[in-house]
C-alpha cells in the first residue's frame, strides 16, 4: 500500500531539534497525504503537546536531541504507553541500544531518503 493512502487524514508529530530537517519531514509527510503535521524541537515540547492534544496518529522522532533530555526516549515511552506508533530517525547505527527498547518502531538512519522514511511510516501504521 503506498504511503500516500496510509497517511490520508492522519495527524503527525515530528520531533527534531534541527529546524530544516523537521521542515523537510513535515513537507514530505504533507505531500504523502497527512492532514496535519506539527513539528516540535524538544522532548518537553512533545510531551506537553501529547498531554494537551493526544490525537496524533503517528510520530517521527529524532533519537538524539540537543535539549536537556538528550534523547526522545521519554516521548517514545509516552507514545508506546498510548499505543501510538512512531518511527525513529538516528545518526547512529540501526542496532543502537535506544532503538532496541522499542522493537516495533522502525529505525531510519540519517541521512535518510523520502522513500525509506515513508516506507517506515507505512510499516509503523500497519495493524499488529
Amino acid at each position: 500500500m503506498p504511503a500516500q493512502s496510509v497517511l490520508n487524514g492522519k495527524r503527525c508529530l515530528v520531533l527534531d531539534d534541527e529546524f530544516l530537517i523537521a521542515l523537510d519531514i513535515q513537507q514530505m509527510l504533507e505531500r504523502a497525504g497527512a492532514t496535519e503535521v506539527i513539528c516540535v524541537a524538544s522532548a518537553a515540547e512533545a510531551l506537553d503537546l501529547l498531554r494537551s492534544d493526544p490525537t496524533f496518529d503517528i510520530a517521527v522522532l529524532d533519537v538524539k536531541l540537543s535539549d536537556p533530555e538528550g534523547t526522545s526516549l521519554g516521548v517514545a515511552e509516552a507514545l508506546a504507553g498510548k499505543g501510538l506508533p512512531f518511527v525513529f530517525l538516528t545518526g547512529m547505527r540501526v542496532d543502537d541500544v535506544h532503538a532496541k527498547r522499542f522493537p516495533k518502531a522502525p529505525v531510519i538512519e540519517k541521512p535518510y531518503d523520502a522513500i525509506a522514511l515513508l516506507d517506515a511510516v507505512r510499516r509503523a501504521l500497519e495493524p499488529r
